[in-house]
């Protein structure tokens, strides 16, 4: 049955990352078709097609390699402009007027020119007027940042959704009452073992010694009333290893205990620790923080920000994977997977023996959120050929067409973004390796769900 199980895992998570890269791609069709903009193909995935039909001008169809999608609008790039560096032809009307160039020399400028050539093998005499560089830059902005938009809706909703019934469990909400009483003292990344009778004869928590016990609710500590763990927490750092009167409620009793609040012994590195931050050895109840919309804002835009410095230090990551790979280095397991390691923790968690299966679903359903999210900030970038590429240089297009007004002078005409190809290549030469590291990092060292 588990084989099984961890098989459903893979295809529900599959299932739901190709419908998220469809409605992406939805995302950017269906506005530039209501702005009158040709699209002539919608497709879902890379390499050689396995199914297509013709509906109308648009091409539907489905590729071999199901690691991402496209939708191909017509006219992203203006025709080449001549330049010229001393005067600008101003026709009748007074408007700049645009000369298509004949001919192109050099190794990007030919690069450029095949790549607007090829873009243009697709208008016919009637598209002028449903070219996408021809829309208001707030109608590209709206085509291109629809697609990320989307993902981070299909995040928002299956948040949502979570938060406001199951809860978060990434934010638990601690109560003043214990939950567990550590019988040893142990480093914060042991939390949860065993401790063995050795250890509770050399190294007891006071609050073992003392007799608390699970269930017990905090009332006061040296005095002080207790109104949150938070607080619990600073007044025993605070103690170090000073006396402690430890005042708690049992079945409705007060009861009261004098310790000795202690400290952590040294890690098995031979760290040294503070001398002045107490010890007790509590854990105390906690649940999953439930909350509804505005919650979820709040926290997806803690999420930003810490998907914001992934993304930031994103290479360097990979290259660990790359380190990993060949043995020089243990991966990391907090680090980035693909969709194919995002595939493998989905069929751990769905044939896990221990996880429940409400939790299960659960888990699956946050591990497709936090994909859909990190796909859509991934997009936001602004670097070509990324969607965030695009809405960049609608931005610019805007701002420099607002300030040539101001200053009454000439429109200075179409961004051409058909010149960033160069950067536009390397970048997805970047984008290229660092997909293809992570999927063998997955396959030959993968991240598991017990990590």
């Amino acid at each position: 049955m588990t084989p099984l199980l961890y098989l459903l895992g893979v295809l529900v998570f599959a299932t739901a990352i190709l419908a998220s890269i469809g409605l992406h791609e939805l995302g950017h069709m269906i506005p530039a078709k209501a702005f009158g903009v040709k699209v002539t193909q919608y497709f879902i995935g890379f390499g050689p097609t396995v199914w297509s039909k013709q509906v109308g001008e648009t091409e539907y169809g489905v590729k071999a390699i199901p690691l991402g999608g496209y939708v191909r609008i017509v006219g992203m790039f203006p025709p080449a402009a001549v330049e010229v560096a001393d005067e600008v032809e101003i026709d009748a009307d007074g408007n700049q007027v645009v000369r298509v160039r004949k001919s192109d020399t050099g190794l990007f400028t030919q690069l450029i020119a095949d790549a607007r050539a090829a873009e243009y093998e697709t208008v016919r005499p009637e598209d002028g007027d449903r070219l996408f560089y021809k829309l208001p830059w707030w109608k590209q902005v709206i085509v291109m940042g629809g697609g990320p938009l989307v993902n981070l809706v299909i995040a928002f909703v299956i948040f949502v959704s979570i938060f406001a019934t199951y809860g978060n469990a990434g934010d638990p909400k601690t109560e003043t009452t214990v939950q567990t009483v550590s019988a040893c003292v142990l480093q914060p990344e042991e939390s949860g073992r065993t401790c063995t009778d050795q250890e509770v004869a050399e190294h007891p928590t006071p609050a073992y010694t003392a007799g608390i016990k699970a269930g017990d609710r905090m009332v006061s500590f040296n005095g002080v009333a207790i109104t949150s763990w938070a607080q619990m927490q600073k007044l025993v750092k605070a103690n170090g290893t000073g006396q402690a009167v430890v005042v708690v409620e049992r079945a409705g009793k007060q009861l009261t205990f004098h310790t000795e609040t202690t400290v952590r012994p040294p890690d098995r590195k031979g760290q040294k620790v503070d001398k002045k931050v107490g010890f007790l050895g509590v854990i105390p109840e906690s649940h999953p923080t439930t909350g509804g919309v505005l919650y979820t804002v709040d926290q997806m835009g803690h999420m930003t920000v810490d998907v914001t410095k992934a993304l930031g230090t994103l290479p360097v990551k990979v290259w660990g994977v790359a380190k990993a790979i060949v043995g020089a280095a243990p991966r990391d397991p907090l680090g980035p997977v693909s969709i194919v390691g995002g595939g493998r923790l989905a069929g751990e968690v769905a044939s896990h023996d221990t996880i429940s299966v409400t939790d299960k679903a659960i888990s699956l359903l946050l591990l497709i959120a936090g994909f859909n999210f990190f796909i859509g900030m991934l997009n936001l970038v602004p670097l070509l050929p990324l969607d965030g590429g695009r809405i960049a240089t609608a931005l610019w297009q805007a701002v420099r067409r607002g300030w040539a007004r101001l200053r009454r002078l000439p429109d200075p005409g179409y961004v051409d973004g058909a010149r960033l190809l160069p950067v536009t290549y390397v970048v997805a030469g970047a984008l290229l390796i660092m997909g293809v590291v992570l999927i063998v990092g997955d396959i030959v060292v993968p991240v598991h769900l017990e990590s």
